[in-house]
């Protein structure tokens, strides 16, 4: 079944043509940034699957992994909507907020814990992670 993104203004609209691989709430304190002080809710997609329309800017960074990173969002309203890691290509990270139905897929795991902070609500039917798990294969 395919699926649908976007951005708040509308400028950029994601076309997804796989159901999501994993999902996952990240506290790392870039995610933060990106959440405006929140964890951010990611989703996988394999990245041959996802195609776009419009601008999207890309901002490139080191991530609390280590791990190169690349983040995708609409120039025009800043909506965050894309994390592709460097070494890992073929996946594809949409921020749940963007999806059309944001309800998709709910987190399986919580990741980044130390770096939350304490009056951060963590699910306590979640498992926690305090740093990195492995990728979704």
């Amino acid at each position: 079944m395919p699926h649908g993104a976007g951005c708040l203004c509308g400028a950029v609209r994601i076309a997804i043509d796989a159901e999501p691989m994993a999902a996952r709430m990240c506290w790392c304190r870039l995610c933060q940034y990106l959440g405006g002080g929140s964890a951010t809710v990611n989703v996988c997609f394999p990245s041959d699957k996802v195609s776009t329309q419009g601008e999207v800017r890309w901002h490139e960074s080191v991530a609390d992994s280590g791990n190169a990173m690349r983040r995708g969002f609409c120039p025009a309203c800043g909506t965050p909507l894309f994390s592709i890691a460097e070494s890992r290509p073929h996946l594809t990270f949409i921020r749940a907020g963007a999806l059309d139905d944001p309800g998709l897929i709910a987190p399986q795991a919580v990741i980044w814990t130390q770096a939350a902070p304490q009056w951060a609500c963590l699910d306590p039917e979640l498992p926690h992670y305090e740093a990195q798990i492995p990728p979704v294969a």
